[in-house]
C-alpha cells in the first residue's frame, strides 16, 4: 500500500462514502431541482400551443449560471443544477497573482420566488468536493428546496476548483514487501506531488481562511443573501471559520459531525477510533447469539494486527465488482484504513465482527471486498493536495506523538505520517484566533452520531460551549455524518425556517437505533 494511501485513509473524512450509498431514488427525487421549462404559449395566428426551448442560463445576482449536470461518483447517477465558474486570485496579497476558477452550482428551489435566504453545503475532508455530494445533498435538502436555493462550491484545491491532485509514481502504486514506517518515502512522495502542482498552484494559498473569503466573495456575487450553513466534519471548520469572519452574512448553521476549532486536526483520531470499535464490540458481547459466534471481537481485531505485524503478508480475493482474482498486501496499517472505514457507517461497522473473524481464519474476502465497494482501490484514498494545505498550515506544528496510541488499531501513523509530509509541505498564514472557539449568538445546531469513529460527541459538546442560541443531537446507534438518517432532514428544515434550537421536538429520532449486528451474511438472528 503506497504511504500517501495511508495518509489518506486516515485523514478523509466519510461523506463520500455516504454519497457512494445513496440509491437511484436521489435521481427521481430531484427531476425537479434542474431547469424550470417555460410556460406553453398559443400562437394566436395557428392556435397551436409550441412548447418554448429550456431557459439555457440563468442569472442569480451578477453570476450567469447554465443548467448542467453534476455526476456522482463511482457511479452513473447526476443530479440536475445550475452551474458557473467564479474567478479569484489564488494569492489575494498579490493583485498579479494568476487567477484560478472555482467551480459552483446552485440546485435551485421550486419556488416561483425564492425565500432571500440561501442554503450553502460545506463539504468535508478536508479534500471533499461539494458538488460531488449533490446527490446526497438534494435528498437531504429536499424539504427545504421548495423554498430555497443550495449552494455548491467546491472548496479551492478541490473538484473542479484547481484540484491539487496528484498521481501516484509507479514505484509508490507497487506494493511494498516492507510494511515499515518510512518516513523518507513519504517525504519524497509529497516532493514529487508537489511537482505535479507546480505548474498550476501554489499549495500556500489553500487554506480554510483562504476559502472563507472566495464563500464571501461567491456570495457577493449572487446577490448577497444570507447564508445558512450546513456543514460536515471538516466543513464544520469552514463554517466555524466562515461565521468568525463574516458573521453578518450568516443566518444559521448545522454542524455535522462537528470539529472543535480547539483541535488539531489528527491528535485525537488514534483514540476516537479505538472507543468507537470498543463501543460497537461491547453491543456483540452483549448480545448471547454474537458472543457464542464471534468471541470478543476486540480481541479478535487486536490478535490479527499482531499477527500482522509480525508477518505483512499478500493476499488474494475476488473482487466484489469485477469478481477478478485481486492481490492486496495486508500489513497492520491496511488493517487500521479498512476497520476505520468499516467504522464510518452503520451498516459497515455490523459487519465488523463478522469480517475480522473471518480474516482472522485466513478469509480476507469479506474484509478487503467491502472495503473495495466502500471506496474502490485503497490507492485512490491518497491523501489530496489540498488536504495537506490546510493540515500542514493549520494543525501540523500543533500535533505531538502520544505514547498512550502507540498500541492502538491506529497508532501513532497518522501523526507520524503527517509530521513527515509536513515537513516539506509548503505552509500557508494561520490567523492568530484560529484554534480559539468560536463564540456567537447565531443559531446553530449540532448533530452528532453515537458511535462516530473521528468526531465522536463530545467535540459537538465542545463547541456548543460558545453558542448561547445551540443545541445538540446526538443521534442513537449512528457514527460519521449524520444529516441523512432517520428524521434527521425534517429537524433541519424545522430548524432552518423557525431558527429555534431549544425547543425544537426531535422527540422522532427516538426510533433510531443501531444496526444489528451481522452474525454471518444472511444478516442477524431473527
Amino acid at each position: 500500500m503506497k504511504p500517501g494511501a495511508r495518509i489518506g485513509a486516515a485523514v478523509a473524512i466519510a461523506v463520500a462514502i455516504f454519497v457512494a450509498s445513496q440509491s437511484a431514488r436521489h435521481r427521481e427525487q430531484n427531476k425537479d431541482q434542474g431547469p424550470p421549462a417555460a410556460a406553453s404559449a398559443a400562437s394566436p395566428a395557428v392556435a397551436v400551443k409550441v412548447t418554448p426551448a429550456t431557459p439555457a442560463t440563468w442569472q442569480l445576482g451578477a453570476v450567469t449560471l447554465a443548467a448542467c449536470e453534476l455526476v456522482q461518483p463511482n457511479s452513473g447517477l447526476s443530479t440536475a443544477a445550475w452551474c458557473a465558474e467564479f474567478p479569484v486570485p489564488e494569492n489575494r496579497a498579490d493583485p498579479h497573482s494568476r487567477t484560478i476558477r472555482l467551480k459552483l452550482a446552485v440546485l435551485r428551489s421550486r419556488a416561483q420566488v425564492a425565500s432571500p435566504d440561501m442554503l450553502a453545503f460545506l463539504a468535508g475532508g478536508p479534500g471533499q468536493a461539494a458538488t460531488d455530494s449533490a446527490g446526497l445533498v438534494a435528498s437531504v435538502l429536499k424539504p427545504l428546496l421548495a423554498h430555497r436555493h443550495v449552494l455548491l462550491l467546491d472548496q479551492r484545491g478541490t473538484g473542479g476548483s484547481n484540484a491539487l491532485d496528484c498521481k501516484a509514481s509507479a514505484e509508490a502504486a507497487t506494493p511494498a514487501d516492507d510494511s515499515t514506517f518510512d518516513a523518507g518515502k513519504l517525504r519524497a512522495a509529497a516532493a514529487e506531488c508537489l511537482k505535479q502542482l507546480a505548474g498550476h498552484a501554489d499549495p500556500r494559498y489553500y487554506t480554510t481562511t483562504v476559502a472563507a473569503q472566495d464563500l464571501e466573495d461567491v456570495r457577493q456575487a449572487l446577490g448577497a443573501p444570507p447564508l445558512d450553513l450546513l456543514g460536515v466534519s471538516y466543513g464544520t471548520r469552514m463554517a466555524q471559520q466562515y461565521l468568525r469572519r463574516f458573521p453578518d452574512a450568516v443566518r444559521s448553521a448545522v454542524l455535522d459531525s462537528a470539529v472543535p476549532n480547539a483541535l488539531a486536526l489528527g491528535e485525537d483520531f488514534a483514540r476516537n477510533l479505538d472507543d468507537a470499535l470498543k463501543a460497537q464490540f461491547a453491543r456483540c458481547t452483549a448480545e448471547p447469539a454474537c458472543k457464542k459466534q464471534f468471541g470478543d471481537p476486540d480481541q479478535t481485531l487486536y490478535q490479527l494486527r499482531d499477527a500482522l505485524r509480525a508477518n505483512p503478508h499478500q493476499v488474494s480475493f475476488r473482487d466484489p465488482q469485477s469478481y477478478q482474482t485481486v492481490k492486496r498486501m495486508l500489513d497492520e496499517d491496511s488493517l487500521a484504513s479498512v476497520v476505520r472505514m468499516f467504522a464510518y457507517t452503520p451498516a459497515t461497522a455490523a459487519l465488523l465482527p463478522l469480517s475480522i473473524d473471518a480474516a482472522a481464519r485466513g478469509d480476507v474476502g469479506p474484509l478487503l471486498g467491502q472495503a473495495k465497494l466502500l471506496s474502490g482501490e485503497l490507492s485512490e484514498l491518497m491523501g489530496s493536495g489540498m488536504q495537506y494545505s490546510v493540515i500542514c498550515s493549520e494543525d501540523a506544528d500543533l500535533l505531538t506523538t502520544r505514547p498512550q496510541d502507540a498500541q492502538t488499531i491506529l497508532g501513532t501513523r497518522m501523526v507520524d505520517a503527517l509530521k513527515a509530509v509536513c515537513s516539506v509541505w509548503p505552509k500557508g498564514t494561520r490567523p492568530a484566533d484560529f484554534h480559539a472557539p468560536l463564540k456567537t449568538a447565531k443559531p446553530v445546531l449540532l448533530l452528532a452520531g453515537q458511535y462516530d469513529p473521528v468526531t465522536p460527541p463530545r467535540y459537538a459538546e465542545a463547541v456548543a460551549k460558545g453558542l448561547p442560541n445551540a443545541r445538540v443531537l446526538t443521534l442513537k446507534g449512528q457514527a460519521h455524518s449524520v444529516m441523512a438518517a432517520g428524521c434527521t432532514p425534517q429537524l433541519i428544515q424545522r430548524f432552518v425556517e423557525k431558527l429555534e434550537p431549544k425547543t425544537l421536538d426531535a422527540s422522532c429520532l427516538d426510533r433510531l437505533q443501531p444496526t444489528p449486528i451481522f452474525i454471518d451474511f444472511n444478516g442477524a438472528t431473527p
